[in-house]
């Protein structure tokens, strides 16, 4: 039961040229200068949309890779190492004014797809700019976790396992840009920032990466057939990992200016429809021991959470519809056999079996490439 919610991935750029700012003192910075700018072309054209390559040239290019995720991932991965070599080397110069000018005159831009109405103009979509180079790094890094989990996504009809896998190393890149890359950002951040570029939000992103990698795990245990008080704690797990994302975005409102509503009911949603799998299974679970009174009480209140959602998305009224129509069907089974033979009064609310969660899955945890190369700059 995975929705989809792509728009962490529609992130759009303006044209970087590092050779044209930041002046080299030798040939060999002035070409790794020059690789940068042509690695980073490759992203910009891929996701602005402006690329003249044919897919036949660009598979070819990937080395006979034919996913346009998988090609897009293949240059971050290209990028980055360079990338994180010059963030390290341009920091060590932090006080140089040169350098401090050069960067700014980088002019360094991202758009926004997970800020709210302020990431918005009349003429399309809000350029944040940041003069800092690491404020590039951490929206690199935001676009790789990205298409990680749209490579998930895309894999996940022929192999779960392998999507488990990607929405873990999502996680991880979400994890090291919350820990790592963004915090001594935050001082060079202007009030009008991108949610994108701040700590909560790539920790919030790396928290669902988790809910998706147990939600495609526990589908997994479910051809299986594992049992099904494991599975009812399987997907209240997802459920507290959900809980986790929805509190910090709640207390996280001063980091950002505003956030896209589409997240917060992405979250809810989800949240709602494990609630009620592993209620399913709990309501399933009682049957089996003949307490049908427990569980019509617990599928009621299940629908009685299902039934106000009015999902957003036409891509989401599809799993909830399913959703909700196994639940109707299962409580009315249950009421009819309940009427006939059993007769047993279902419970209060507050009495209830208290659902018990159970996370299994972990973040893969981001290898930095390492590279060490030295630029030499003319200051």
């Amino acid at each position: 039961m995975l929705l989809r919610f792509q728009d962490p991935v529609k992130l759009k750029t303006k044209r970087v040229v590092y050779e044209e700012n930041y002046y080299a003192r030798d040939s060999g910075t002035l070409e790794q200068l020059k690789e940068l700018s042509t690695k980073r072309q490759a992203i910009e054209e891929s996701i602005n949309g402006s690329s003249k390559i044919t897919p036949a040239i660009a598979r070819e290019m990937a080395g006979g890779i034919t996913s346009p995720i998988l090609q897009d991932l293949q240059k971050i991965e290209r990028y980055l190492p360079l990338l994180e070599n010059l963030v390290k080397c341009v920091e060590e110069e932090k006080h140089n004014p040169q350098i401090i000018q050069w960067t700014t005159d980088l002019a360094i831009r991202w758009t926004s797809p997970l800020s709210g109405s302020s990431g918005r103009l009349f003429t399309g979509p809000k350029y944040f700019r940041v003069d800092d180079l690491r404020y590039e790094l951490g929206m690199t890094f935001f676009l790789y976790g990205a298409l990680l989990r749209e490579l998930a996504l895309e894999v996940l009809s022929t192999d779960i396992v392998e999507a488990g896998t990607l929405f873990r190393r999502a996680s991880g890149i979400y994890q090291h840009l919350a820990e790592n890359v963004l915090p001594p950002l935050k001082p060079s951040l202007p009030p009008d920032r991108s949610p994108e570029a701040t700590v909560s939000l790539a920790s919030i992103m790396s928290i669902i990466c988790l809910a998706e990698a147990q939600a495609v795990t526990i589908r997994k245990a479910e051809e299986k057939a594992t049992s099904g008080s494991l599975l009812a704690k399987l997907h209240y797990g997802v459920v507290q990992f959900l809980e986790g994302a929805a509190l910090l975005l709640r207390t996280s409102t001063a980091d950002w200016n505003d956030i896209s509503d589409k997240l917060r009911k992405f979250i809810a949603t989800c949240s709602v429809l494990h609630e009620s799998r592993s209620q399913r299974y709990i309501a399933a679970e009682y049957t089996k021991v003949e307490s049908f009174g427990v569980a019509i009480g617990v599928l009621r209140y299940s629908l009685s959470r299902v039934q106000p959602l009015r999902p957003s998305e036409d891509a989401w009224k599809v799993p909830f519809r399913q959703e909700l129509d196994d639940l109707q069907n299962m409580l009315r089974k249950c009421d009819n056999e309940n009427d006939f033979i059993w007769r047993e009064k279902p419970p209060r609310v507050d009495e209830l079996p208290v659902l018990e969660g159970r996370q299994i899955v972990q973040a893969i945890a981001y290898q930095p490439f390492c590279l060490d190369r030295e630029f030499m700059f003319v200051t």
